[in-house]
């Protein structure tokens, strides 16, 4: 006779039941359960489990945490309030929600994020930790995707049929399962833009298709198109648009000039960066027989071409922006407009929506005129044009000045408008100054590239005085373009360009890391914190630590927005402010052009509901086409450091955390990493009060602005990363 063998019960127990069982019944908290689907949705179905789970639902109804709604079946007891906000993911799997139900963000651990992504808006409840004092929360639903679409490489898996696309985002946790009849034909280790289309209950990994295979990574057109790919930016016009914008009447004609006013023979030049090639802002200047200086300030007219409910302004909308990527420009409108019938080049009439100032020598108003107008600018400077005669303090265009074509006013006029000008634009600035404007001429970093898009070179683009002219006199439109509106009663709809006070946590931030360099700030009222911001922007000029200054600094700014509900622009220090003078590149200009053309005409008020919208999508595309440009630049960096794998650097350290050290090259801003684990001269440890990495045996300490040697260690191209060595510090001497 056989014996029977005995089934081997298991006796592993199920981790953080508790938590699980109620996960599950708070997810679906209007149905009902049994120990049977628990144990399905666990993906158990041996008797331990079984047992432990019917164990666990009888303790967690005693506790009163759960109902047996009929026999068997049971419901989560929800004494619990619901809450919805947007989940802000780290790279380490934890995650911020931020909730206008709580004045602090709400921590949720990776265990509790269930299936949500960076950006989700979620549903959640939250309580708060004993241990820690802080709020802590569980995602119990996923309103609404915050994207579907992301980058990635993918990784073929031949033998099993199927593939995995590893997502470039740090913020993207999982890696996206593909079935191989849906990866569109890519090779092992491409570069493509995979959609989402399901997440199982039971899976681990979300599931998706591919929608495009981008290329090979590393390669310089992969690595661009992957960075517009993974903010869901396009790259080229759709073909409708396109036939639309080349079918345009954009001749000029007599009819339309009679509605307008006409300003050609008022002399009219344009100053713009010398490679431009749109110029869609243009100014005027005319001497009065009473003294005054009437002074237009010309925008071209986009919204005379782009009408609305048109395949155009569709286009226009969604896009909202151009963007300023490190090697091109990818325009909001199609070249034909952009380069063409938009843009207000030298010996050509256009049409035009002007603001009209007439103002004295100390910059008071007498009169101001908005309206279309059709005007013919008489020459183009670039920039370093404009400052080569500022700079001459004489009323003749330099030698060096070579204008586009030649104006046929004279060249003594155009100097003597543009001194003139100059004068009045130092005059508005320091009165804005004077006002609590805060005054940012950030550095930019610009890169020289050969013919194949290669970094050959880093420059420095500064601000200087004709930079400031074009600025204040766009300034000027813009404030009062919205000012005219703003004031109108009954009160109109209009798009405003606002800027929030900073937070005093971050300012306090600020105060102490600024402090290490040595400067003060005073934040005793309204008044001092912009004029003490000003006094420290000004102090670290030329310094060792201005960049990180001037970048701390403006991470303490609150966000500028657009919005129809006025709040004024803290960092201009105006009441009302709007963008009114670059409808090429910004459609909420396109917004303002045409309202104020409404209000112009005796219209009534927009609807606001509508124009909230369109500003809250502004905003958003604003907002990704710049991480789309900063994420090029840090490329860029990358690339033309690769060149330099075995110099050493001079750096400034711009950040300090429990990894490692962040350093940023004083010759060429490029910023990298140096870990702590690459530190082996001493076992070094974080500390929190100082901005300080600390080593335990020789106290050697490297702070927050402490110049370093560093050198490459690593360069990342489809990662962005940049990786240093720690040389030491510099000696002394």
């Amino acid at each position: 006779m056989t014996k029977k063998k005995k089934r081997r019960s298991s006796n592993n127990k199920i981790s953080n039941l508790t938590n699980t069982i109620l996960s599950i019944l708070k997810k679906d908290r209007n149905q009902s359960f049994n120990y049977k689907q628990i144990a399905a949705k666990l993906g158990v179905n041996d008797a331990s489990s079984r047992n432990q789970i019917i164990k666990k639902l009888q303790q967690l109804k005693a506790k009163q945490e759960i109902e047996e709604v009929e026999r068997g079946k049971f419901k989560a007891i929800v004494n619990t309030e619901y809450h919805t906000g947007i989940l802000d993911l780290s790279s380490k799997g934890n995650g911020y929600i931020i909730s206008d139900d709580f004045e602090e963000d709400v921590f949720i651990a990776s265990n509790n994020i269930n299936k949500a992504l960076d950006g989700d808006e979620v549903e959640f409840y939250a309580y708060r930790r004993k241990r820690r004092g802080k709020q802590e929360g569980e995602i119990t639903n996923i309103i609404k995707r915050a994207k579907t679409e992301y980058v990635g490489t993918i990784q073929i898996q031949d033998k099993k049929n199927f593939a995995f696309v590893v997502p470039d985002s740090s913020k993207m946790y999982k890696d996206i399962f593909v079935p191989i009849n849906k990866t569109k034909k890519a090779e092992d280790g491409d570069k493509v833009l995979v959609s989402l289309t399901d997440w199982p209950e039971k899976a681990d990994s979300p599931y998706g298709k591919v929608l495009e295979v981008l290329g090979k990574p590393g390669d310089h057109s992969t690595e661009i198109n992957s960075i517009m790919a993974e903010y869901g930016l396009p790259m080229d016009f759709p073909h409708d648009v396109e036939t639309y914008a080349n079918n345009l009447d954009i001749s000029i004609k007599p009819e339309e000039i009679a509605k307008r006013r006409d300003m050609r023979k008022d002399l009219t030049f344009t100053i713009d960066p010398k490679d431009a090639k749109d110029f869609d802002d243009a100014l005027s200047f005319t001497v009065l027989d009473n003294g005054l200086y009437e002074i237009g300030i010309h925008i071209a007219d986009v919204s005379h071409y782009v009408q609305p409910g048109t395949v155009l302004d569709d286009e226009a909308y969604e896009r909202a922006t151009s963007i300023y990527l490190v090697d091109r420009v990818v325009p909001m409108l199609p070249e034909r407009l952009s380069n063409g019938a938009c843009s207000l080049r030298p010996h050509e009439e256009k049409y035009t929506f002007s603001a009209v100032f007439q103002m004295n020598d100390k910059c008071e108003i007498k009169n101001e005129w908005f309206g279309r107008t059709v005007t013919y600018s008489d020459a183009r400077f670039a920039y370093e044009e404009a400052q080569a005669v500022i700079e001459s303090k004489t009323n003749e265009i330099p030698q060096e000045v070579s204008l586009t074509g030649k104006a046929y006013k004279t060249d003594q006029t155009i100097a003597d408008a543009i001194l003139k000008m100059d004068e009045l634009a130092k005059k508005m600035r320091s009165q804005r100054m004077r006002e609590g404007a805060i005054s940012f001429d950030k550095v930019e970093v610009k890169f020289n590239l050969d013919e194949e898009a290669n970094p050959v070179g880093v420059f420095f683009k500064t601000s200087k005085d004709a930079n400031k002219l074009i600025e204040e006199f766009m300034l000027l439109a813009n404030r009062k373009v919205s000012e005219f509106v703003g004031k109108q009663k009954p009160q109109k709809t209009f798009v405003y360009r606002v800027h929030d006070e900073p937070d005093e946590s971050k300012l306090a931030q600020l105060q102490t890391v600024v402090s290490r360099f040595g400067h003060k700030l005073n934040f005793r009222d309204k008044g001092s914190v912009a004029s003490s911001l000003n006094n420290l922007l000004k102090d670290v000029v030329g310094k060792k630590e201005q960049n990180l200054v001037d970048t701390l600094t403006i991470r303490t700014m609150s966000k500028a927005e657009y919005t129809t509900h006025n709040i004024g622009h803290y960092g201009l220090a105006f009441d009302y402010y709007s963008h009114f003078t670059s409808p090429i590149r910004r459609y909420p200009d396109v917004m303002a052009h045409r309202l104020l053309q409404q209000y112009l005409d005796g219209e009534k008020s927009a609807n606001e509901d509508i124009y909230e919208d369109k500003c809250k999508h502004s905003s958003n595309m604003e907002y990704l086409a710049t991480k789309a440009e900063r994420d090029s630049i840090k490329y860029m960096q990358i690339r033309f450091m690769q060149d330099h794998q075995d110099e050493e650097f001079l750096g400034v350290i711009s950040g300090v955390t429990d990894w490692g050290i962040y350093v940023e090259i004083i010759s060429n801003k490029c910023e990298g990493m140096v870990s702590v684990r690459d530190m082996k001269d001493d076992h070094y440890q974080f500390d929190q009060d100082q901005y300080a990495m600390v080593g335990r045996k020789t106290e050697t300490t490297y702070q927050l602005g402490d110049e370093v040697i560093v050198k490459v260690k690593n360069t990342d191209l489809v990662k962005k990363h940049l990786d240093f060595y720690m040389v030491g510090k510099p000696s002394e001497d």
